[in-house]
């Protein structure tokens, strides 16, 4: 290690996202697949896993065409631990040992309904994407990046894990989970080669609302939300790249997200008793829509 690598590692600031031997979940898509190009414009060779194997071969076009850098395309549903593991496998073998950067970003957008009217079925749908998809890739690479003793690790969470808006239970749960293991593995990390990030957003302009099990209504208004207020994904992916290099926990892309993470903190009661009261004066939704409702349509 040279002096500037030194110098870098003690002041928390190596290059991770450069030259990165990446890998990427949910990278057919949105936010994935503007951190595959990302990683890609910065020097790097990724592994694009998506659920998706059409979606994911688009960006491994994308980043060959625009690029010229190699990249690959696998089929992985995130959660199916066997196919996080044959994931894991695959890259070491393109890579010739340890991915330096991995991306758990594969997820899925629910909401509408309220606790005791949602049905185990969406419980355990978006649990098993959202917060195990995250739980088996960290597991199965935390291990990996330990023992390269350099790297990183971003987990896409949301601002949902904090802000708690009623109507959206099981994805602000997921949410929530990811946030805290990004919290306990960036403890255990400490000091070591290896960082770890996690994104937080409020809207981003993807089609996490359309792949999802949203009811109509809250559908609608998270479009509109999207359109007005939504970042970039390539912004976003970006800024959490630099992030990382600079080996920062947290990313609040989004000056909302900040306003609600500190009012929160600092008045957690009131924030939730205001956060109620404005509850009752929105307009009620007919949440009958079922879990079939939603495979019919192909989510």
């Amino acid at each position: 290690m040279n002096v500037l690598e030194t110098l870098q590692k003690a002041l928390g600031r190596q290059q991770r996202s450069y030259d990165a031997k990446a890998v990427v979940t949910g990278a057919g898509s949105g936010i994935g697949r503007a951190f595959a190009m990302e990683l890609a414009a910065r020097g790097g060779e990724v592994v694009c896993a998506d659920i998706d194997k059409d979606r994911a071969d688009e960006t491994v076009r994308l980043i060959q065409a625009r690029y010229g850098r190699p990249a690959h395309a696998m089929f992985c549903d995130v959660s199916e631990r066997a196919d996080v593991a044959r994931l894991a496998d695959f890259a070491d073998e393109v890579f010739g040992g340890a991915p330096t950067v991995v991306v758990n970003n594969a997820g899925v957008g629910i909401g509408g309904k309220r606790v005791g009217e949602i049905g185990f079925g969406d419980w355990e749908w978006a649990l098993g994407i959202n917060l195990w998809g995250v739980v088996h890739g960290c597991e199965i690479f935390a291990p990996k990046l330990r023992a390269a003793g350099r790297g990183g690790i971003i987990n896409v969470a949301s601002a949902a894990g904090f802000t708690s808006a009623p109507a959206m239970a099981v994805y602000n749960t997921s949410k929530a989970g990811v946030l805290s293991l990004s919290e306990t593995m960036s403890a255990e990390f400490a000091g070591t080669g290896v960082a770890v990030t996690v994104l937080c957003p409020t809207f981003v302009k993807t089609n996490v609302v359309s792949d999802g099990r949203i009811t109509s209504g809250s559908s609608s208004l998270a479009d509109k939300l999207m359109r007005l207020t939504g970042f970039a994904p390539e912004r976003v992916a970006a800024g959490t790249l630099d992030a990382l290099d600079r080996n920062r926990l947290y990313v609040l892309p989004q000056l909302d997200a900040r306003l609600i993470w500190q009012l929160k903190r600092t008045f957690p009661a009131t924030y939730t008793n205001v956060l109620g009261l404005l509850n009752r004066f929105l307009p009620q939704e007919d949440t009958t829509e079922t879990t079939d409702d939603f495979e019919k349509k192909g989510v």
